[in-house]
């Protein structure tokens, strides 16, 4: 295909994934008189609808329904933001002049530079090498879960991800006792809820879950010191953490999966979670969202950016 621009463009920028990152790209976009087209398999903010209390944005926003309902009416308002939802990009193409984004329709759309902002999902056990489930033990994810005060506890949860404060801040009521086994690498995740009084951290090197007939789990370790120790819990949650998953093409992925803003094609800007699991926050998504389609507009314009093709951040 020929490297120069064809004349069937469909948008000035196409945004790939309609989460906080993405949305504030949109929104960047439209403030600098930017058209912008963006592609979401689900709804605009679906996971934020998912997360009952946020406490670290700005704009007086407490719950995740409300900041999602607020960021897709900004949106609507915008005047210069198409929402295709419902489909999925499947592949991103990054040429000389433009970059081409194929959905999953088949449907082909072109635009000078794109912003991939598709996010990360949750870690499969499979990959959580500490961990091990038992006979397929069905362990839910606690991304979303809700709080059964009705069964005995304590609470297991496996793994120190960043859920595990925002489920914490959702049930203030929850008395039980919260049970929070981790390896190593989650260290420094476990640090937002250590001062919560219904916590307790179990630092450990392997973890064996079994579940029992009577609904109840049972959980034998070793811990950093070699001790081994077995408990019975409640109920248990995954809390794994996340892994990205990028569309095929273009994007180039870091040792880890993700895609860091500096290993892109110019034409490709990634935003959000999907650079890096360091900053997984919606605040640092929708700031890289901004950026990302500011850093469009400059390059469009012709205008010098200071520091490049952007980093990790």
């Amino acid at each position: 295909m020929a490297a120069t621009a064809p004349s069937d463009v469909s948008t000035d920028l196409i945004i790939v994934g309609g989460g906080p990152a993405g949305c504030a790209a949109a929104l960047m976009a439209a403030s600098v008189g930017t058209r912008s087209l963006v592609v979401e398999a689900d709804a605009l903010c679906a996971k934020l609808r998912h997360i009952r209390v946020v406490g670290n944005v700005v704009g007086g926003h407490s719950s995740g329904p409300e900041l999602a309902a607020a960021i897709a009416g900004d949106l609507e308002r915008s005047g210069r933001c198409e929402a295709l939802l419902g489909v999925r990009a499947t592949r991103i193409d990054a040429f000389e002049e433009y970059t081409a984004v194929t959905l999953d329709t088949g449907r082909r759309l072109l635009a000078p530079y794109a912003v991939v902002a598709t996010g990360a999902g949750p870690l499969p056990v499979a990959d959580a090498p500490w961990l091990t489930v038992a006979d397929g033990a069905a362990v839910p994810t606690l991304w979303g879960a809700e709080a059964d005060g009705d069964r005995p506890g304590p609470l297991l949860v496996l793994g120190a991800d960043r859920p595990l404060g925002t489920f914490l801040r959702a049930h203030p009521a929850l008395e039980s006792a919260v049970l929070v086994a981790y390896p190593p690498g989650d260290d420094h995740k476990a640090d937002e809820v250590r001062d919560d009084r219904r916590v307790e951290l179990l630092p450990v090197t392997s973890l064996l879950v079994r579940a029992g007939g009577d609904g109840r789990f049972t959980v034998e370790w070793t811990d950093r010191g070699g001790r081994r120790g077995a408990r019975t819990a409640g109920s248990a949650y995954l809390n794994l953490g996340s892994a990205p998953a990028p569309p095929a093409g273009a994007l180039v992925t870091d040792g880890a999966g993700y895609c860091p803003p500096s290993l892109q094609h110019p034409r490709v800007l990634t935003a959000g979670d999907l650079r890096s699991p360091r900053f997984q926050r919606i605040m640092a998504a929708t700031g890289s969202g901004a950026e990302a389609a500011l850093r469009a507009y400059y390059a469009r314009q012709d205008v010098p950016t200071a520091g490049g093709s952007g980093s990790d951040r």
